[in-house]
């Protein structure tokens, strides 16, 4: 008799620190899987240069981001870095998950904690730099933040790199595409690596 893989939930959680290149993992992800739901979370942010409203973030304002929490509309949501608000729609990923659908949420470690308190069964992936150095490097290098902002960036990085150890699984980041696979295998997609 053989073994079936495992089932995994259909609700991933990708988290780690800044500048780790999640969202880079989940463009990736976005352009060769599309069976993969990438939850849109709201922020108060401004746009970076090339992102889109309703693909990258909803990008709304504080008040309408307090309304959506009070109104009970996040699943998780946080101040990140001191500055500004992120969360994620509870309704797009709850109905994503009940139509069957791979759903990834790409959230900071505050909100990867609240989404265990409330849905524990969700699988949760750290993605972690393969050095702090690179780490560094790749913040600086984006050059969208201030020096005392990229400060403030890395003084939250130490801290989220400690929590590694409440994730079920940790993927490198050395590589996007080999990182991006991993996680697709992590998430139990039954596809095979794209080209």
């Amino acid at each position: 008799m053989s073994e079936s893989a495992p089932t995994r939930p259909r609700i991933t959680v990708l988290a780690g620190p800044t500048a780790v290149g999640k969202g880079t993992v989940s463009a990736y992800i976005r352009e060769h899987y599309p069976e993969v739901e990438l939850s849109v979370s709201a922020t108060t942010r401004d746009p970076r240069p090339g992102e889109v409203d309703g693909v990258h973030y909803h990008f709304v304002g504080p008040e309408r981001f307090a309304q959506m929490v009070s109104a009970g509309d996040m699943l998780e949501s946080a101040v990140v870095h001191g500055r500004n608000s992120y969360g994620t729609p509870r309704s797009t990923v709850l109905k994503a998950a009940d139509e069957g659908k791979y759903v990834l949420l790409e959230i900071d470690l505050q909100g990867a904690r609240q989404v265990k308190e409330s849905m524990p069964d969700a699988h949760f992936v750290f993605l972690a730099p393969p050095s702090w150095d690179e780490l560094v490097r790749r913040l600086v290098g984006r050059g969208t933040e201030s020096a005392e902002e990229q400060q403030r960036r890395l003084e939250t990085a130490r801290i989220e790199l400690a929590a590694e150890s409440e994730f079920d699984v940790t993927i490198v980041n050395d590589d996007v595409r080999r990182a991006a696979e991993a996680l697709v295998r992590e998430m139990g997609v039954p596809t095979a690596p794209r080209a």
